[in-house]
């Protein structure tokens, strides 16, 4: 009887075949999507100044990628789960969002602003670095075109490939560079100095730093853990960051912030 071929294997082989060419991306997906079903992918190059470059971008849902360039890369990335992993320079291989996102993500402003939209209800990625200074995040999702969540066989596979994975993103990308020292402090200076200059407001450190917490997603509690201070001062602050800015939901907040963000 003749064997029939590995189509996975075949993939594979043509994802290596297209590397350091402009077809490895779509080639890389396919093979990533012929070994556990997955509906949209993204592959995000975040930097330790400046932007993210999209890489590559598919999807059978259009509204996953509706708001990617106009508020995620405008700004908006800097309150997203992914971007800390950047920050945090957490080792190569796969992650899952579920696994780490902030207590309150799925509370959060930015995630009804923003991630909701998206129609995603699960989402993993691999975390590469090609080179220093630059992560290369390859985010694949489960939208509403399934409506289904990764599945303990299937993160069992993804788990299983995330060492070839992490090895051809870094390979296909080594070219990217980046420089400087990404630093949060300077964030929430930048912070501070735009709610003075264009709203007229003087915020503290601790005030500008609650604020992008409280946007992140994360609950008094978590922002306690994060700056060594206790719950009940996180809501003092809170409570002192709203009254500056004359407002009493975090939906203002996010509108006050967010196009601070993106300049």
């Amino acid at each position: 009887m003749r064997a029939l071929p590995n189509t996975t294997e075949a993939h594979l082989a043509a994802a290596i075949s297209a590397l350091g060419t402009e077809d490895f991306a779509p080639a890389f997906y396919a093979w990533l999507d012929r070994s556990y079903e997955i509906d949209n992918a993204t592959m995000l190059a975040y930097f330790q100044t400046g932007r993210p470059e999209i890489l590559y971008a598919h999807t059978h849902v259009a509204s996953v990628h509706d708001k990617l360039e106009s508020s995620y890369i405008s700004g908006a990335y800097l309150l997203d789960p992914f971007h800390e992993l950047h920050v945090a320079r957490v080792p190569a291989g796969l992650y899952r969002l579920r696994d780490f996102a902030p207590d309150q993500f799925q509370r959060n402003e930015y995630y009804a602003a923003y991630y909701r939209r998206t129609t995603l209800v699960d989402e993993v990625a691999y975390v590469a670095y090609p080179s220093e200074g630059v992560s290369v995040h390859v985010c694949l999702g489960r939208d509403a075109s399934s409506n289904r969540q990764f599945t303990p066989r299937d993160m069992d596979i993804a788990q299983r490939l995330s060492e070839i994975a992490c090895s051809l993103i870094a390979k296909q990308w080594a070219g990217l560079s980046s420089s400087g020292d990404y630093d949060d402090a300077e964030l929430v200076g930048r912070l501070r100095i735009r709610f003075s200059e264009r709203r007229g407001i003087a915020l503290s450190r601790r005030q500008a730093e609650v604020a992008l917490l409280i946007l992140r997603g994360h609950s008094s509690v978590s922002i306690g853990l994060r700056l060594e201070i206790s719950p009940q001062t996180v809501k003092v602050f809170r409570k002192q960051l709203y009254r500056k800015c004359g407002i009493s939901s975090q939906a203002e907040l996010f509108s006050l912030v967010m196009p601070l963000l993106a300049d």
